[in-house]
């Protein structure tokens, strides 16, 4: 890949992740934290002590953040351990920012508030996960544990929170804020899964042309797909002829249509998506 199509690709991963992290700061600012709404992970550990201190929660995300940042390093490499840097530091800012704007909250039912803090905390660390960041905490333990084994990073996420959101109690001696926190995570978790079963999803396509050999060298030049040639005969006519089959992203698929159509408008197509795809330009097989 040339160097300044990686460069636009790598600028693009660290703007959908600041607009994640931007998803997530709002959560907490805008719902959580003016509602004394504790949520999971070292942003749930920085809110108990600003409820009890008010000392900032921006800081006290950098500071839980620094030792965990150098561990992961070492196991998820350098690239990693980059964006992670970036989603912590951009993540503080974002949050002492809104913190400072938005004096009040939103919404003043609780229940509404976890919610919906929830949803767009998932939403935005979900976010950050398919490009391959994190925003600290909890959220390195969840990717560490993943790179090794096909565990639910918001499964992982959501049993890490758990002590943390059970603390709240020595705060506010309130068993209802705990709920409320139990609310918040488990909304959390699973939004955060669907945002990456959404990103992963993956199709498999059979097409039936008869210009088979000018869409699969498309294919195979432009998405960068391999395509395998099944022999095939039609029923009626009873002609042999060729079937292309490819696996490809949701995001391709789209692309990979406009080939088709640009090489033969007729041509029949069969996509069906697939539960798991494994192997080279897909998931790696964990054991």
């Amino acid at each position: 890949m040339p160097f300044k199509e990686k460069l636009g690709t790598l600028v693009k991963s660290y703007v959908i992740i600041t607009f994640g992290l931007i998803i997530y700061s709002i959560s907490w600012t805008s719902f959580l934290l003016p509602n004394q709404i504790t949520g999971g992970g070292i942003s749930g550990l920085a809110a108990l002590i600003y409820y009890a201190t008010g000392f900032p929660i921006g800081i006290s995300v950098i500071i839980f953040n620094a030792i965990l940042v150098v561990s992961s390093l070492k196991i998820l490499g350098f690239r990693f351990g980059l964006r992670t840097v970036f989603g912590v530091i951009t993540m503080a800012f974002f949050l002492s920012l809104f913190q400072w704007l938005i004096k009040g909250p939103i919404v003043t039912d609780r229940f509404m508030a976890s919610v919906i803090g929830g949803i767009l905390g998932g939403l935005g660390i979900g976010i950050v996960f398919t490009q391959g960041g994190s925003s600290g905490g909890t959220d390195i333990i969840a990717m560490i544990i993943n790179k090794y084994r096909n565990y639910s990073p918001g499964r992982i996420i959501l049993y890490c929170d758990v002590i943390i959101i059970t603390s709240s109690y020595f705060i506010f001696k309130s068993l209802e804020i705990i709920v409320y926190g139990y609310v918040t995570m488990v909304v959390s978790s699973y939004v955060i899964d669907n945002v990456l079963a959404g990103s992963r999803q993956s199709f498999q396509v059979f097409i039936f042309s008869k210009e088979q050999e000018k869409i699969a060298c498309r294919i195979a030049a432009e998405l960068n797909r391999g395509v395998t040639v099944l022999d095939g005969q039609g029923w009626y006519s009873k002609e042999p002829m060729k079937v292309l089959m490819i696996l490809v992203r949701k995001n391709e698929s789209s692309e990979l249509l406009r080939i088709v159509k640009h090489e033969d408008p007729n041509a029949f197509i069969s996509m069906g998506s697939v539960m798991g795809v494994y192997g080279q330009g897909f998931e790696k097989i964990k054991t």
